[in-house]
């Protein structure tokens, strides 16, 4: 049992970083990012830590499985790639578009009632096929639009106001956080604003470890347990075609995980092992080499991770570096799995 004083909520101080990863080029460090790791064992229990994984900090779009439960506990009745695109940040494909037509359409909606911000693509690939073809900005291809339109959705039908469907003080939203609450073991530290226009929870790292665990070892028929199928079941409608949190969940068997802006990594097995990862200057090229070594400290086989190592830093167009995670997230091969 956890509980709900306000006492309880993440301090918001400066997070006490450390290194987790070099950047190497030539057998020399040239650079260091620093972050904050968590490993949690299927008991629950912190199996390792780097860094601050107390301290309040903003856990962006790794938060969105927690929404979507959120939103399944309020009625909202998708299941399937459409509820995997309710926990998106997608690639901005005609599909991710298409899917979120549909669930509008479900919901007797228009795009012109989402509230998201306009943006182009997220994929650059896709971005620069719009820009080619002179489409502008819409808030249908901006990454978070299944989400908005589920939102919206779940609004309807609750018979709550749409309009203002992502205030803080809204029912919808404040359904949200009593479920952050729940999930993360411990009430949000601050409230803001994310980069779509949803309202964003500060929580803990740990928090964000515990609530994926939560999710994934939910029982059958639950609304963590949907989420997480879904996800599984359709990667690429919750993220797009060559990402590579799509690709890790396919690497290992019954993964969950999900990616956020600035540096942020989950994820979490069906047996409640959970991995989470910040990194402290939002570097997207840290990020999942570290959490494919974090996931290897927890016990998954390295083998299936080599994938994930990151991309070689060059030199005249050769490989000549790479980032390479901290020596204390080498694996522990008293955990290791087969």
């Amino acid at each position: 049992m956890y509980s709900s004083s306000p006492a309880d909520a993440p301090l918001v101080r400066e997070p006490l970083h450390v290194p987790v990863a070099h950047l190497v080029r030539g057998g020399v460090v040239e650079g260091i990012h620093y972050g904050s790791v968590v490993v949690l064992g299927a008991d629950g229990r912190v199996r390792f830590r780097l860094g601050d994984i107390e301290a309040a900090f903003y856990p962006r779009s790794a938060l969105k499985p927690v929404q979507a439960v959120a939103m399944l506990r309020a009625g909202l009745p998708l299941d399937g790639e459409l509820l995997s695109l309710a926990a998106a940040s997608h690639s901005g494909e005609e599909r991710h578009l298409a899917g979120t037509r549909r669930i509008l359409e479900l919901a007797g909606l228009a795009e012109d009632d989402l509230r998201n911000v306009p943006d182009m693509p997220f994929d650059p690939v896709v971005r620069d096929a719009w820009v080619r073809e002179g489409r502008m900005p819409s808030r249908l291809a901006q990454n978070c639009s299944g989400k908005h339109a589920a939102m919206l959705w779940t609004a309807k039908l609750n018979g709550w106001s749409l309009d203002d469907y992502l205030d803080p003080a809204h029912p919808l939203q404040r359904k949200i956080a009593a479920t952050v609450e729940d999930l993360t073991g411990r009430p949000a530290a601050r409230v803001t604003v994310d980069g779509c226009g949803a309202p964003l929870f500060a929580i803990s790292l740990h928090g964000l470890a515990r609530a994926l665990a939560r999710i994934t070892t939910a029982a059958p028929g639950t609304p963590e347990a949907r989420v997480a199928d879904a996800m599984r079941e359709h990667a690429e409608m919750a993220s797009g075609t060559g990402r590579d949190v799509a690709a890790l969940m396919r690497a290992v068997p019954g993964l969950l995980a999900k990616d956020g802006f600035e540096g942020v990594q989950v994820a979490a097995l069906p047996d409640g092992t959970a991995i989470a990862v910040k990194i402290a200057d939002g570097a997207n090229r840290a990020r999942i080499p570290v959490a494919a070594a974090a996931l290897a400290r927890a016990g998954v086989d390295p083998a299936l991770l080599t994938e994930f190592a990151g991309e070689p830093l060059l030199g005249g167009g050769e490989p000549v570096g790479s980032v390479r995670p901290v020596r204390a997230l080498d694996p522990d091969p008293a955990t290791a799995r087969a």
